[in-house]
């Protein structure tokens, strides 16, 4: 038994690597679905533009996260200082509640960041990986496709004697397994691509929506409309004490 799969699995290899090569130096015919296919390449293109914000998205948390810890303490040291200078107590006093708010709307913007970071992983990594994962099993089925289309043609040009004969029911019946197999799952990619499409709109509409308005909240030194942003998307704050690169737990 353990014999015969492996033939199998070599006859496999053959067929299929000698379709690639023909393939690539011109001389075998390639089956296309042209739409698919366009899909196919513009999903791989949407999802290396993706990656490049995820990438900086990230950076620019923690860039952020290491200014909010700098705040931190400086506003601390301001208030050591107030505490410690009696002559200038009163200024030291109010840079020190200065930092502190910048603090706290900086760990707020965090929390919004993280949410669109997560989200935006979510969707790259999972997503549209879970997708492109469809794909590759399409086009290795119908390189297969191909393999067994090409093999049954030179067959089915050759000679009809009683060992040909046999030998073109085995492949015919083989290129209608590889055939359905093909059909099946360029049906499925097809339904995930658009599925992936859809969700893909819906994902990013509320995350560039949520840091669009977290981002210009913070920078306009709203903090009330930073506060409602977060109530808006859901986003529950971590204590301070919570250790990074999160500061917010979704609900």
């Amino acid at each position: 038994e353990k014999f015969d799969i492996v033939k199998k699995w070599g006859i496999n290899t053959y067929k299929c690597t000698k379709q690639l090569i023909s393939e690539r130096f011109g001389r075998g015919s390639r089956t296309v679905d042209l739409e698919l296919e366009t899909q196919i390449e513009l999903l791989r293109e949407t999802k290396r533009k993706y990656e490049c914000v995820l990438q900086l998205a990230r950076a620019f948390t923690n860039h952020f996260y290491s200014l909010v810890q700098t705040q931190h303490a400086l506003g601390d040291a301001f208030a050591d200082l107030s505490q410690k200078s009696p002559e200038l107590q009163e200024e030291f006093g109010y840079n020190a509640e200065t930092q502190k708010l910048l603090c706290k709307n900086g760990e707020t913007l965090l929390g919004a960041v993280n949410f669109f970071v997560s989200s935006i992983n979510t969707l790259v990594n999972k997503t549209m990986e879970d997708t492109l994962m469809t794909v590759k099993q399409y086009e290795t089925a119908r390189l297969e496709y191909d393999a067994y289309r090409t093999d049954l043609e030179e067959l089915s040009m050759g000679p009809r004697d009683a060992s040909t004969l046999c030998r073109l029911d085995a492949a015919q019946s083989q290129f209608q397994s590889h055939k359905d197999k093909y059909e099946k799952l360029r049906a499925d990619v097809a339904i995930k691509l658009k599925f992936l499409e859809e969700n893909k709109i819906k994902v990013m509409h509320k995350q560039l929506l949520l840091f669009h308005n977290a981002i210009s909240a913070y920078f306009a030194g709203n903090q009330q409309q930073l506060e409602q942003t977060l109530k808006q998307f859901n986003i529950k704050l971590k204590t301070p004490g919570a250790e990074k690169p999160s500061w917010l737990e979704e609900q």
